[in-house]
């Protein structure tokens, strides 16, 4: 007998059982061990004809390059590995366990999960034992979903498993490719098909980036806040793949759907497997030079000839954006698009008609997108000829994303930037008018085009600030200062009790981060910063408040600093209790300056002396003096490495804060004056040679240290690292 409990069966290598399981449970099934065997495949009806008019001999191309793919791939198997006598008992005692009644829901769960783990490494031998099979399958059905991807994934590292299920997958695409149009455009089998997509090119099932990617995920790629999708598609990798594979899946599937692409444009599920190729592809020119142009619906005469678009498709493609399905296509082929392609795209079916696209709940999306993926100056020319004199349009007509996207492309091309500022600021205020109402304009510009009366619009007191308002200024407060004058004049001249307003709202503190963490003089800096006193400690309790507080700590001058520290440190034991708090607590030493106040001013008088040591080392001998307050502040814009200097500042707030007894002014940490003037006189001597080793090594750091070396400590993420979408993208 074996016994059935909590304990039973434990593994033989002693891993732990308190395993998170999830799932429902699937009822036990007894298996009869004397099944035949019986040969796997998928049997498919080829007597009636598809619903696309083709008859199944039509596609005997596709299926006979999938056999050949099959064929070529197909390896000489090895022979079977006996399982070992320890391992084949193990799993008969698991076999007599669920054939009794006496195993609960939660102890099946635990014994499969257990079992899963001992099958590492012996998957094949397991599975293709005549016995243990029928005990291994008893276990998948049986088991959560994590252990069961475990299982698969150890299955596809080993070779003649890899063979069995590539030929397993080529099986699946050839029953898909009997009838192609049918499995996109059905709710269920577009899932299937996505998911098969993502599992050729080894990516997980439920990859979130490729099923369904979120629109502030594609907002933030587009506004240059994030990597581009191109930069961390490695990330999502599990496995090899099967690259070769996919591409004959994909192009297959095209040329067997030639004739219904018209429906799979506008049809919202074969859209999203459409855009799902296109993105699993991203990078493969040749393959996307041959798709693209199948899914515009070019002619073979037009592709042969490599003269793509003609004036009648371009009017086509301009009319169907008005499609919600064919607007999101059409966005991820801007984005993956050859530069060849998308100059073509660029002139024969957007030039011209750019605002009027803009213009549209749908298609000002797909202008979004192809302002995002501009390729050069040139391309900017053109968009500036139809959008310069717009902007104001567009914010009345509710289309901020396009100026969104067009303000982040001009600074990530530095091109129309001080044209795009003066446009941007034309919008919201009169030449007659202060600039003073430029950002809260901005920040408020529905509640402000909606009002009749804009002259004498004013500030609604506990309004939400608008998110696309936030991100356009964000994207301003990083271009050059003297772009941007009027920006600067605004924000510097609100009034104290609008600062602080900015600041308690989620998306009016990003901007102000912006502005603090910008290239403008330190000088106005604090001229906002001061308007904040008083209210540093309510601001440090709050997720968001608690970054602005931090950049309003690192633009200020000691005394400014002393003063948000004095503050902080009132509230030490409230803001202790929140989730930023102690980090904001340690990172401003408050605690140190409750216990020592005069050391930690010397502390922080030290590193101001450092800085500045270090910029007059390394930094440039043009108007050295009239930078140092920037690079104190955070925000040195230094045309070499300027990346590399914020990282030794770093470095330097960090060695400085360690050193637990460094000596300043004749006073140490401990606590213990200096007895005789030839220890000061040493002490001082050693304090020069460290600072020229500081800096020697500083220099080092500069020519030989990458940025991915430096060991940081942990950051905050704060919630609303993501922008929360515009609300009329979901309404497509």
């Amino acid at each position: 007998m074996v016994s059935i409990g909590s304990k039973a069966l434990p593994l033989r290598n002693f891993k732990t059982q308190n395993q998170t399981v999830a799932g429902d449970d699937n009822s036990y099934r007894n298996k009869s061990m004397g099944r035949r065997a019986r040969k796997s495949g998928i049997y498919v009806d080829r007597s009636r004809e598809t619903s696309s008019g083709h008859m199944p001999h039509e596609k005997s191309k596709s299926q006979k390059s999938l056999n050949h793919h099959k064929e070529s791939t197909t390896q000489k198997s090895h022979l079977r590995k006996q399982v070992d006598p320890e391992t084949a008992k193990y799993f008969s005692e698991i076999a007599k366990a669920f054939e009794g009644t006496g195993v609960d829901l939660e102890e099946r769960k635990v014994i499969c999960g257990n079992a899963l783990e001992e099958t590492r490494g012996k998957e094949v031998e397991l599975a293709t034992d005549y016995i243990i099979s029928h005990t291994l399958q008893t276990l998948l059905e049986a088991c959560d979903v994590d252990h069961l991807c475990g299982f698969l994934q150890s299955c596809s590292k080993d070779y003649e498993a890899r063979s069995i299920i590539e030929e397993t997958l080529s099986m699946i695409c050839q029953a898909i490719l009997l009838n192609p149009v049918d499995v996109m455009c059905n709710c269920y089998g577009s899932h299937v098909l996505r998911s098969l997509l993502c599992l050729c090119k080894g990516l997980a099932i439920d990859s979130s980036e490729f099923h369904a990617t979120k629109s502030s995920v594609v907002l933030a790629d587009r506004l240059n806040f994030k990597a581009s999708r191109s930069d961390v598609n490695g990330l999502q990798h599990l496995h090899e793949g099967f690259p070769d594979l996919l591409k004959l899946l994909v192009l297959n599937m095209l040329n067997c759907s030639r004739e219904d692409i018209l429906m799979l444009q506008v049809d919202q599920y074969g859209s999203l497997v459409l855009q799902t190729a296109l993105k699993l592809l991203a990078g493969e020119e040749d393959e996307l030079l041959h798709i693209i142009p199948i899914l515009l619906g070019c002619s073979q005469e037009n592709r042969a000839e490599g003269n793509f678009i003609d004036s009648t498709l371009g009017q086509q493609s301009r009319d169907l954006m008005k499609e919600t399905a064919y607007s999101h296509l059409m966005e991820v082929i801007l984005e993956v698009a050859p530069e060849s392609l998308f100059n073509e795209m660029f002139t024969k079916v957007f030039r011209n008609s750019i605002f009027d696209i803009s213009t549209h709940y749908c298609g000002n999306f797909v202008v979004q997108a192809l302002i995002s993926h501009a390729r050069s100056e040139v391309q900017m020319e053109l968009l500036w000829q139809e959008l310069g004199q717009k902007f104001r349009d567009l914010l009345k007509m509710g289309r901020p994303g396009v100026i969104a996207s067009f303000v982040a492309a001009c600074q990530r091309l530095h091109t129309h930037e001080y044209k795009c500022c003066q446009a941007l600021a034309a919008a919201v205020h009169l030449e007659n008018e202060s600039p003073k109402c430029i950002i809260p304009r901005i920040l408020f510009f529905d509640s402000y085009f909606y009002c009749e009366d804009k002259p004498n619009w004013e500030w609604t007191s506990g309004a939400k600030m608008h998110v696309i308002g936030s991100l356009i200024l964000q994207s301003i407060f990083r271009y050059p200062s003297e772009f941007i004058q009027p920006f600067i004049a605004s924000m510097t001249s609100m009034e104290p009790v609008h600062v602080l307003e900015v600041a308690k709202d989620a998306a009016g503190a990003r901007v102000l981060e912006a502005f603090l963490g910008s290239d403008v003089s330190a000088k106005q800096k604090r001229k906002v910063v001061v308007k904040l006193k008083g209210h540093f400690g309510d601001l440090s309790v709050n997720p968001s408040g608690s970054f602005t507080v931090e950049k309003c700590f690192a633009a200020s001058v000691l005394s400014l600093r002393e003063a948000i520290v004095s503050e902080l440190s009132s509230i030490e034991t409230e803001l202790s209790k929140t989730k930023q708090g102690p980090y904001l607590l340690k990172k401003l030493d408050v605690h140190g300056f409750t216990a020592r106040p005069d050391q930690w001013r010397s502390k922080q008088a030290s590193k101001e002396s450092t800085y500045k040591k270090f910029y007059a080392t390394f930094g440039s001998t043009e108007s050295k003096m009239s930078k140092i307050d920037d690079f104190l502040s955070g925000s040195s814009n230094l045309s070499t490495a300027p990346q590399s200097l914020k990282k030794v500042k770093k470095v330097i707030d960090d060695n400085l804060s360690a050193n637990q007894k460094f000596n300043i002014q004749g006073m140490r940490f401990d606590g213990s004056r200096q007895k005789s003037k030839n220890q000061k006189k040493e002490r001082n001597h050693s304090e020069a040679t460290q600072a020229v080793v500081t800096n020697k090594t500083s220099a080092n750091f500069l020519e030989n240290e990458k940025p991915d070396k430096l060991v940081e400590k942990k950051k905050r993420h704060r919630k609303d690292d993501h922008p929360k979408p515009y609300t009329k993208k979901l309404k497509r």
